[in-house]
């Protein structure tokens, strides 16, 4: 009696690949490399998720069972260029001169290939390099080969003497892993734009703080109960997330009494500057983030930016400088912000102004208009009503 060969099962798991990450210098390259396996560490336990990992140069597996639910957290994680569910060949002894695992793949996908590509199905195999390595292993793929539009594509991959065998690359978040680069403090409205601008930061390293400056009672908490929804949205992204809430009325009505209409944007985002930076330099932060675009509104032209951070000792970064509206709102809904943001809300800096306002503000005029302000009390008495929460991470449903 003839019986099938009995092929030893590989390790399931995800793949992941880093891009941009290794231009970096082998030290930085490591720290960097390391945070991001932090960071996926952080969501796989919280998921209690079972997992081991296994580290190559370029490449990181995470060996488990549960791979729908670690590829939902790979999706986003940044610092990743792609990943993707894979079969995992590991070498069988330390020098492997007999290339045992190889066999196991090439009999595994003899053995499984059907149930990959059906019958009238055209297929691809990539592998990077080893031409003889194409050949046995496709001479057991009984499928039509069509090498620049296939139905169904198989990736193999060496690593060391270990093999990777896939079917699908996912595209990554990209950019560096979250707190690689340091902290950044972000003034968030609610609004559209600052949300896209907190995301930007995220991607290339940075871990937000956030900033809110909201006119309750004079105005509703709309503002306050949407930037609480965003949170949710930024926890895939950061395991906990602090949030400042920053009550504005009362220096608003101060501000009102003495500056017209037309400068009092300005005195507000000049004081808004001087605030945030305080609290930056407490949370360590390096630099301030907002969601302004050059030309956006009045108080987004050049010479208003100057007025409005010329006391701010701490950099200013401006994510969207370049970016317009359309391209905001796209970016937008695809990290599911939008929906949130145009809920509707009265808007603290808007508050007491006319509707047209000066785009070439007068930064002698206002200082003069600083001067009947007492600065350092206004910032004083908002401290002592300042509410800060902290979010965290909730399991993924």
């Amino acid at each position: 009696m003839n019986r099938k060969p009995i092929i030893k099962m590989p390790k399931k798991g995800v793949l992941i690949a880093f891009g941009e990450l290794f231009l970096k210098s082998k030290g930085v390259r490591e720290i960097f490399k390391k945070k991001l396996i932090n960071n996926f560490f952080f969501y796989l336990k919280k998921e209690g998720i079972k997992f081991n990992v296994h580290f190559f140069h370029d490449r990181i597996f995470f060996e488990t069972e549960e791979t729908k639910k670690a590829l939902k957290i790979a999706k986003n994680i940044f610092g990743i260029t792609w990943f993707g569910e894979s079969f995992y060949f590991p070498s069988l002894n330390k020098d492997n001169k007999n290339d045992k695992n190889f066999c196991l793949l090439e009999s595994f996908i003899k053995e499984n290939y059907p149930k990959w590509i059906k019958k009238d199905e055209t297929f691809a195999l990539r592998i990077r390099k080893n031409r003889g390595t194409i050949e046995k292993l496709a001479q057991n793929i009984k499928r039509k080969v069509d090498l620049s539009k296939p139905k169904r594509e198989l990736f193999v991959e060496k690593r060391k003497n270990d093999w990777f065998l896939y079917f699908k690359k996912l595209k990554g978040m990209g950019g560096f892993p979250v707190g690689a680069s340091g902290k950044v403090l972000v003034l968030i409205s609610g609004g559209i734009d600052s949300p896209v601008a907190a995301f930007l930061a995220n991607k290339r390293g940075a871990e937000n703080v956030w900033l809110h400056f909201h006119s309750f009672p004079l105005v509703s908490n709309a503002s306050i109960e949407k930037i609480k929804e965003l949170t949710n949205i930024f926890l895939k992204y950061q395991p906990h997330l602090k949030v400042y809430f920053i009550p504005f009325k009362d220096a608003q009505m101060e501000i009102k009494t003495i500056a017209p209409s037309h400068y009092r944007v300005l005195l507000y985002r000049r004081l808004m500057l001087k605030i945030a930076q305080k609290i930056a330099k407490k949370e360590d932060c390096f630099a301030l983030i907002t969601g302004e675009s050059l030309g956006q509104v009045s108080s987004q032209t050049l010479p208003n930016m100057r007025i409005i951070q010329e006391q701010v000792k701490i950099p200013v970064l401006r994510p969207l400088i370049s970016f317009d509206k359309e391209e905001i709102v796209n970016l937008a809904k695809k990290i599911k912000t939008f929906s949130i943001s145009i809920k509707p809300q009265e808007d603290c800096c808007t508050l007491f102004v006319l509707k047209h306002q000066t785009g070439f503000g007068n930064i002698k005029k206002i200082k003069e208009l600083e001067k009947k302000l007492n600065i350092n009390k206004i910032i004083k008495e908002i401290f002592k009503k300042i509410e800060v929460k902290i979010f965290k991470y909730p399991f993924l449903k």
